[in-house]
């Protein structure tokens, strides 16, 4: 059965048992909780929070999941895998265990034809009701084990729904290792499905030993999750799903590239490193096509430390060409199929890997010398060990894997402390988990607190699309805890009945306004989404005080909101143009529509062309001068999708939705406010475009009169250069392309009179050396010690070099000068002197009271007391003949 017949064969079964199908969340969760979609199940935690009613009680999906929590288990077994679709299905207050379990059972052996023999179950340690369902189906008491919180409790890993679960693993066989059931969790009992009774409220605990249970949920809910991968690795005969007809394509590059095949999953480090390239490769391309890009923290370190360790374990494998583009090229080939966003998003994919590949490299290369240098320095010593420390630098500042550090070391003969390199890893890691579980505690503790809110008062009713006041009904007041009453000069979070204050979304900023009460006014200095449906407030109280339930009358700063208005519009259209212009995979990647001006983040490979820039600016703003017709409407969201809206990245949508036309360019699912007519958003002025990551670019703009007056500016600053150069504004840019060249000419000159008298100072300087005898160098030797004034400090080093350079021997020189209030030295030392210049420094430079820095033939030294440079000047002398004296 291949991948496309295992899904349509789970959709098609409970679409007979009255599911919907929604479609897979994106792999960025709307949820602060979670830096990754990791379960079928986020996208619906309002649902079973009871925060959202969902528009149907039977729902079923096909979600991206995204789990690296056990990376250094991938490759290293048969069973993990970063990526995974997770096939699920969901109810919401309808059924419960009696239906689930006997689904789950006949969808597996019925329909998938598995082998009732080989089906284990496992179920929540208390769970006598599971236990009984299974067995009323058949399966015997021996193959249905009680497990405790760690593996038969399920939750987000966060504070949340949870609940226990009952669990489906196929028996792949003793050849996988010894029998004893899932219990064992080894290689042999492969989990295929998990089912939730998603009952209860989680609280706080690590999952290590479990964690604390809160409570009931609103409803008695289901959440199910069956491993799209394994089970098909298992109807397909293969041991990983590398082999399945949805990697096979990839992972047959890995092994061409390798020029080996796959020595099947005994075959060590070789099939290791075949897998891990594999399945990186498969959640790279994911990642970046949902929008994440490579960077140093976040999903952005996630996904470079996915690419990093594929690029690794490619050139374990003898893989030395470019190998990523290629390989995420055939993840597309073979699954865009079911995930269209791949197909979309596959130039950007093989750019941005492309280009990180060529970056680690040269990180690899610069790490290896490093390493070189460390290795030769502690073999000098004697020392058997690399410190931990070293390799610790080595992986932290250049991202060079342990592993290699290891290897290397190895090699060298040495060992690597080990511990110690532990022991800085996890101070790290402690570290950056304390102020992750800090942010996180904090957000938890705010959405629990709207949580409240919302459950009391309901959601917020937003008037704001057709008007810009409005009256409600103060129905919270919010400083970190829920308060009654806020006085005269409290900043405090809001929450109203009924608002015209649009909330922060889609990356337009919220409104700000006006608040009054029979008992004082307020000014709303912005307005967001504290969850969703619930508008929140942050006011500061200006006069007289606010309590809770009375009555308001809120009325929104409508210039602003219009300005604001515009930039939205001319986002969208200036999205539309772009495409047109560098092609479909410039799409949105992130925005802030502010009033007057905005900011645009897409996708795309390199820089932006003036011309390209141009051409773009063109297109919006002769579009904008037709005054295209905006119409905003709204549909469910298959039928928006049908009919050509575009889904931003990184937004959320109900199932109904709303869509704003603007004209015939631009057709986009957006919450957002806009004007009634395009010609009202423009003028639009590119300010110009700029790097924002890897294969992500920003274009900046003004608009409306925020555009004009901006134009007036530089209209201005044109007049006035051209009066400076006493021409028409039109020529100034001819005259002062000719200015330039003849400014740049007179400092070529310039700098040739500089180095011709920095040149005959030297000359002088040498010349002018008195002689030391040394106990190390035969002979006399030449030394120079003078003030030299006049010259520039960026020049001193450059005249101790020459005037050393000068002396034919080894010899020593010391200048110095004063500059802006610093008394500066320079010492500088030629030939087999014996001595490191900066040596010559140290007792003259506490005369100055600085310290001597530099290392090699040539120091210097500084320090405010301008009045001891020439006393400094003979310390440094006399420690020259000193140093020397026999």
């Amino acid at each position: 059965m291949l991948s496309d017949d295992v899904r349509s064969t789970f959709l098609t079964f409970f679409r007979e048992r009255g599911h919907v199908r929604v479609p897979s969340g994106p792999l960025v969760p709307d949820d602060p909780t979670l830096l990754l979609a990791n379960a079928g199940m986020n996208q619906f935690k309002p649902c079973y929070l009871g925060e959202r009613v969902p528009e149907h009680r039977r729902l079923m999906s096909v979600q991206k999941c995204v789990r690296t929590v056990d990376i250094e288990n991938v490759g290293r077994t048969t069973r993990h895998d970063t990526f995974f679709e997770m096939l699920g299905n969901f109810a919401f207050g309808d059924y419960f265990k009696r239906e689930v379990v006997p689904w789950a059972w006949e969808l597996l052996t019925g329909h998938y034809g598995l082998d009732r023999d080989r089906l284990w179950v496992t179920v929540f340690r208390d769970d006598d009701e599971a236990e009984a369902i299974w067995r009323s189906l058949g399966v015997p008491a021996d193959r249905i084990q009680r497990l405790g919180m760690v593996d038969n409790h399920w939750s987000m890993g966060v504070p949340g729904p949870c609940g226990p679960s009952s669990e489906l693993h196929y028996d792949r066989g003793p050849e996988f290792g010894p029998d004893g059931g899932p219990a064992v969790d080894g290689e042999r009992f492969q989990e295929l499905w998990n089912l939730v009774f998603m009952e209860s409220l989680r609280g706080a605990g690590d999952g290590k030993d479990g964690y604390e249970v809160l409570g009931p949920l609103p409803a008695k809910n289901i959440d199910t999750g069956l491993g799209l991968g394994r089970l098909t690795a298992i109807l397909q005969g293969v041991d990983t799903v590398c082999e399945t007809d949805m990697l096979l394509p990839a992972f047959r590059l890995v092994q061409e590239r390798a020029g080996r095949e796959y020595p099947g999953r005994h075959g060590g480090d070789v099939a290791r490193s075949m897998r891990i390239v594999t399945d990186h490769a498969r959640t790279a391309a994911f990642l970046i096509a949902d929008g994440v890009l490579p960077s140093g923290d976040g999903r952005g370190y996630v996904l470079r430390r996915l690419l990093r360790r594929a690029i690794r374990h490619a050139r374990l494998l003898g893989i030395e060409g470019p190998l990523l583009a290629d390989l995420t090229g055939r993840v597309v080939g073979g699954l865009g199929g079911s995930w269209p966003e791949l197909v979309a998003g596959r130039p950007l994919v093989e750019r941005v890997v492309a280009a990180e590949e060529e970056r680690f490299d040269r990180t690899l290369r610069q790490g290896s010398r490093l390493l070189e240098s460390a290795i030769a320095r502690v073999s000098e010593t004697g020392a058997g060990s690399l410190p931990g420390r070293t390799a610790f630098e080595l992986h932290d500042t250049y991202g060079f894997p342990i592993d290699l550090t290891l290897d290397a070391a190895r090699e060298a003969g040495l060992s690597v402390d080990e511990d110690e390199f532990g022991r800085l890893l996890e101070a790290q890691r402690r570290q950056a988990h304390a102020a992750g579980q800090g942010r996180k505690g904090d957000a938890v503790a705010r959405q629990d607190l709207y949580r409240g809110v919302l459950a009391r008062h309901g959601r917020t009713t937003f008037v704001g699309y057709d008007r810009t006041s409005a009256e409600g009904r103060v129905v919270a007041l919010l400083d970190g805890s829920e308060i009654t009453r806020a006085h005269e000069g409290a900043t405090v979070e809001l929450v109203l009945s009924q608002s015209p204050f649009y909330a922060e979304a889609g990356g337009q900023v919220g409104d700000t306004g006006r608040v009054v009460t029979p008992s004082g006014t307020l000014d709303v200095l912005d307005t967001r989404l504290g969850l969703d449906g619930l508008h929140v407030h942050t006011v500061r109280v200006v006069s007289g005080e606010v309590g809770v339930g009375e009555e308001a009358e809120a009325v929104v700063d409508a210039d602003r909101r219009a300005a604001t208005a515009r930039s939205h519009s001319a986002t969208h259209v200036l999205h539309a143009m772009l495409k047109r212009v560098l092609g479909d995979h410039a799409a949105q990647r992130g925005s802030r529509v502010e009033p007057g001006r905005l900011r645009f983040d897409f996708a795309h490979f390199g820089a932006v062309t003036d011309g390209e820039l141009a051409a773009v600016r063109t297109l919006v703003n002769d579009y904008l001068l037709d005054d295209p017709d905006v119409r905003v409407w709204e549909a469910d969201r298959a039928s928006a999708e049908a009919a050509g809206a575009v889904a931003l990245f990184g937004e959320r949508y109900g199932e109904r939705v709303r869509i704003v036309d603007i004209g015939d360019a631009s057709r986009e699912l957006c919450g957002g406010t806009h004007v009634g007519h395009g010609a009202q958003a423009g003028p639009v002025h590119l300010l110009g475009e700029s790097s924002v990551g890897s294969g992500l670019r920003r274009v900046e703009a003004l608009t409306g009169p925020d555009a004009l007056r901006h134009h007036d500016h530089q209209g201005a600053l044109l007049r006035e250069l051209a009066d400076l150069l006493s021409v028409p504004a039109d020529q100034a840019p001819d005259r002062l392309r000719q200015r330039l060249a003849t400014l740049a000419e007179a400092e070529r000159e310039l700098s040739a009179l500089r180095a011709a008298d920095l040149s005959s100072r030297a000359a002088r300087l040498a010349a002018s050396a008195s002689v030391s005898a040394s106990a190390s160098v035969s002979g006399d030797v030449p030394v120079v010690s003078a003030r030299v004034d006049g010259v520039p400090v960026e020049s001193l080093r450059g005249l101790a070099s020459e005037t050393a350079g000068l002396l034919r021997r080894p010899g020593a020189v010391v200048l110095g000068t004063v500059s802006d209030g610093r008394a500066l030295l320079v010492a500088a030392v030629s030939g087999t002197l014996g001595v490191e210049a900066r040596d010559l420094l140290a007792d003259a430079a506490r005369v100055v009271g600085g310290g001597a820095g530099g290392r090699g033939p040539v120091a210097n030294a500084g320090g405010r007391r301008v009045e001891a440079l020439s006393e400094a000047l003979r310390v440094a002398e006399r420690t020259v003949r000193d140093v020397l004296a026999p």
